[in-house]
């Protein structure tokens, strides 16, 4: 068994030409080189003398001597790399997908046996997740199961590699379960005792692998249904903190991606949007939004959850303080998506019209924000967006003149007022 999958092995090597005795074809063990320069195997060349050849075989020139010498440099190397041939790092064994059978029985023993062993059965069953849309439905179908995830998830005392992995699982079935209402309230005990399923969350938010982290804010998002359930998750100070940590523009951009779509779904109450301004989610907003190479999924993000924020007077306050966190969502207006084009003007709208905010307004004249929203009114927008702009240039009636100056262009524009 071991020689066959040594030779099956060899046929993945690729030899060296020049390591190859011209006679046999095969890898030289002792290579001696004729007086035509040509280097054999000691033992092949020796064969061709032995049977009265006088030539050269490689080449067919008359040997003036039939002594050969030993060629050390090229034994040398050969001896390297059949070395390190020979310690080559085989391909690590993957281990098989568990069938349906080895995974009941996994689910079966998981409660009931101590931590080392239960983390090898749900890593078993992670990968039984993985394998298949299939495989995810039916675990998602299997009685109980969910539930004994969530109860895996309420001891806060487990490992942090298990409820990596417990998170790892409830995020692959997520869209498979179809009482998402009594899962919701499983997870945030509703109706019952007070639960330490969202200390674990908050436990694998910060010590975490990113794709933990990942499958964490999805299942927070998941739950966030009403605003009863997106008021117990932000009740949590430290999910919060956490949450908003992870959106930092250093951060993976998975794990910022789809932090943010958990906070924008808790983002609906009042008190949580004035609790994510207080625990200064403007400034990793701003700073997000000022930087170059965030992604679109991300501005969007971030555009939406500003939006939601400027709906308060802390919101508004803080965002129109900070000139270039205007700056930065005017840049929004054109040239990234529909969607952020749509976020982008109504915050605008909402701080620069609806409230009538003096700094916004100055900020956004300061940023050249009329060119802008003049390029966007006379393109492709939706009636929402072109009436928000009309709104906007209305604003601005009585400094248009000055506002205008630099916008320079050949093209003939018809003014909304």
């Amino acid at each position: 068994m071991v020689k066959e999958r040594e030779k099956a092995l060899d046929l993945c090597i690729t030899v060296p030409t020049f390591f190859k005795c011209p006679i046999s074809l095969d890898v030289m063990k002792s290579p001696v080189s004729l007086c035509t320069g040509v280097t054999y195997d000691r033992s092949s060349i020796q064969r061709w003398l032995d049977d009265g050849n006088n030539t050269c075989p490689a080449t067919m020139q008359i040997l003036k001597t039939k002594d050969f010498v030993p060629n050390r440099t090229l034994h040398s190397l050969i001896q390297i790399w059949t070395d390190s041939v020979h310690r080559r790092v085989e391909p690590p064994f993957l281990p098989s997908v568990p069938s349906k059978d080895q995974l009941l029985q996994a689910v079966t023993h998981l409660s009931g046996l101590n931590r080392i062993n239960k983390l090898g059965l749900i890593t078993k069953v992670v990968r039984f997740g993985q394998d298949s849309d299939q495989n995810r439905t039916f675990l998602a179908k299997l009685d109980g199961f969910v539930s004994l995830m969530v109860t895996f998830l309420d001891n806060v005392d487990e490992s942090i590699e298990f409820l990596e992995q417990v998170l790892t699982v409830l995020g692959l079935v997520l869209e498979k379960i179809q009482d998402r209402e009594g899962f919701k309230s499983h997870v945030l005990k509703v109706k019952g005792r007070n639960n330490k399923c969202l200390d674990s969350m908050v436990l694998v938010l910060r010590r975490g692998s990113n794709n933990s982290r990942i499958a964490t804010a999805r299942v927070l998002k998941f739950i966030a249904l009403d605003g009863e359930s997106q008021i117990l998750i932000a009740e949590n100070n430290a999910m919060v903190t956490e949450l908003l940590n992870l959106s930092k523009p250093e951060k993976d951009p998975k794990v910022i991606e789809n932090c943010l779509s958990c906070l924008v779904a808790i983002s609906q109450p009042k008190r949580n949007k004035v609790k994510l301004v207080k625990f200064g989610a403007m400034k990793t907003l701003s700073r997000l939004l000022t930087e170059a190479n965030t992604s679109v999924k991300v501005v969007e993000k971030a555009l939406k959850l500003v939006e939601s924020a400027s709906t308060t007077s802390e919101g508004r306050k803080e965002m129109c303080e900070d000139a270039a966190c205007v700056a930065a969502i005017l840049n929004k207006v054109l040239k990234v998506s529909n969607v952020a084009t749509g976020h982008a003007v109504t915050i605008l709208w909402s701080v620069c019209y609806l409230f009538r905010d003096q700094k916004a307004q100055e900020a956004v004249t300061q940023a050249n924000g009329l060119t802008k929203i003049l390029l966007l009114i006379q393109g492709y927008c939706s009636p929402q967006v072109r009436q928000m702009c009309t709104d906007l240039l209305q604003i601005f009636r009585v400094n248009s003149k000055s506002c205008l100056s630099s916008y320079e262009t050949k093209t003939s524009h018809i003014m909304p007022f």
